[in-house]
């Protein structure tokens, strides 16, 4: 072969012209079984499709709740609640710095009343909730289960995930509060709080979508999402926990990108190393705590703003590689994201793809349907190798905390990401209507508009709950959070007992402020 024939993914992985049984090692893993290369459940998709789980939330809890009540009449399976950019940052939406941000990226969430509208006429007891949120997350999966108990559905009945993951942040999303240690105090104290309250939550989602979406590779998202994952059991172990017992309710969260093959490779890998290494380094026997279960989303970073319709087909070939690798659940992008929130339109065409096919492409027939192809299996084998070996760079550097506090894998993902844009400027990687096959004119597309007065309106119930409160009660509640902050006693109660006063999401975090300090990304 010369330099001109050779092929690689965006991984670097060479692509041989044809796969032969000898570039497989034989294996007669079975799905259900360990290490879950072909999946976790046996039956897979023919006992139960997988979620069909749209994300969605703006402007203000009222017109969320009309878009969930939209998508659940319209077939969606479970609901997936994005927060606004100041919720995201523990901000409330009458502070300074939320000023223009309130309700542009998800909903906004102040106060348990907020929270009320929003799930109004949802039977929780029924419907299964993803919530993306990391620095507070604590907070709105108390918010959550007070209003389910509001509803009578106590906490023992509630089904879903928080995502909770809060490493990757400092890494490649940005939506930090606090420094990385007591971060990962709140996120082991979730961990802990669940397991007597809400047992059937999934207590982290921890997610490589925002790594890849970030410019990483697929090895990379592999290797820093499992190493975010064993930090993560390293700080619950560290708390008392039994990584058998926890690690039931430990979910993760892949991006389902461009290359068909390398993304259903990809989450294959993903299962087969993550029982490996928990095997290995807790010792871990129970099967639940060793199946990594997932969820996906289409990717956003693969999105054009030239001919959008074009989005329509990436969608769907993501999508597809999503439920060969064996996804849980899935979320497929609006084709017109790249521009704005998606449309009633966009949403729905993007709910229609999961059905198509969920009834009509096979794709819930069988598990694991590429098994056994010699280039998928291949790719697999490659895959993990590839990313084993990145996390022992990250071990070298004393885990994924330290790795994440030295700048290392910010640093990884910055060069990959380099590169891309690299290849695309020069031609080298073809986007379909971005550098070629381009139009000289495109059409236009209705975009989704925020009602600018939602921010004011959402100013003024914030101001009537603190108004309408008991504010000795709120301040005594506020205190006892800074007590517990002060010692080594699990903060959720306290935090719970503050937004049942009617305290606001911003009051909270701010006295975490105070106790903790705050993370800048530059100086740390």
């Amino acid at each position: 072969m010369t330099p001109m024939d050779e092929r690689r993914n965006e991984s670097g992985i060479e692509i041989k012209p044809v796969y032969t049984p000898e570039d497989i090692a034989p294996s007669r893993d079975l799905p259900g079984e360990a290490p879950f290369t072909r999946g976790p459940y046996r039956d897979m998709y023919r006992g139960r499709p997988w979620t069909m789980r749209q994300y969605a939330g703006f402007a203000s809890a009222e017109e969320s709740n009309a878009r969930y009540r939209y998508l659940l009449e319209r077939g969606q399976t479970g609901l997936s609640i994005a927060f606004d950019l100041p919720t995201q940052l523990g901000l409330d939406s009458d502070d300074p710095l939320a000023l223009g941000e309130v309700g542009r990226t998800g909903v906004a969430i102040d106060t348990i009343e907020d929270m009320r509208t929003l799930l109004g006429g949802i039977p929780l007891d029924k419907v299964s909730t993803s919530m993306t949120i990391n620095a507070p997350a604590s907070l709105l999966l108390l918010l959550y289960e007070l209003v389910a108990e509001e509803q009578g559905v106590p906490g023992t009945a509630l089904r879903g995930t928080v995502q909770n993951d809060i490493l990757k942040e400092y890494v490649a999303r940005g939506n930090y509060i606090f420094p990385p240690r007591p971060s990962m105090r709140l996120t082991t104290d979730l961990f802990a709080y669940c397991e007597q309250q809400i047992p059937s939550w999934n207590t982290i989602s921890i997610s490589g979508y925002h790594i890849r979406e970030a410019g990483s590779t697929a090895v990379q998202e592999l290797a820093f999402t499992l190493a975010n994952g064993l930090a993560y059991c390293e700080a619950a172990v560290a708390a008392g926990l039994s990584p058998d017992t926890f690690g039931e309710r430990l979910s993760f969260f892949f991006n389902a990108h461009n290359d068909f093959f390398q993304e259903v490779a990809k989450f294959r890998a993903a299962r087969q190393l993550w029982a490996t290494l928990l095997t290995e380094r807790f010792g871990v026997t129970n099967p639940k705590a060793l199946a990594l279960r997932f969820h996906a989303q289409t990717g956003g970073s693969t999105l054009t703003a030239q001919q959008p319709e074009n989005n329509i087909v990436r969608v769907a070939i993501q999508a597809l590689a999503a439920a060969a690798g064996g996804a849980q659940s899935l979320h497929t992008n609006g084709f017109d994201e790249a521009l704005a929130l998606p449309t009633e339109r966009s949403a729905r065409i993007a709910l229609r793809t999961q059905q198509i096919l969920q009834n009509e492409a096979g794709a819930t027939d069988t598990a694991d349907p590429l098994g056994g192809s010699y280039y998928i299996e291949a790719l697999t084998s490659e895959l993990v190798e590839k990313a084993r070996e990145l996390i022992g760079r990250v071990d070298e550097r004393g885990g994924a905390v330290a790795a994440i506090e030295s700048g290392f894998i910010k640093d990884e993902i910055e060069s990959s990401a380099y590169r891309f844009q690299q290849e695309v400027e020069s031609g080298t990687r073809i986007i379909v209507g971005v550098n070629s096959f381009v139009e000289e004119s495109e059409e236009r597309v209705e975009l989704q508009k925020i009602d600018p007065a939602s921010e004011s309106r959402q100013v003024e119930r914030t101001a009537r709950v603190r108004a309408g409160r008991n504010a000795e009660v709120a301040t005594g509640a506020l205190a006892a959070v800074r007590a517990a902050a002060r010692s080594d006693a699990n903060l959720l109660p306290p935090m719970r007992e503050a937004l049942r006063a009617l305290c606001s999401v911003g009051e909270v975090c701010g006295v975490l402020r105070e106790e903790f300090g705050t993370y800048d990304g530059e100086r740390g």
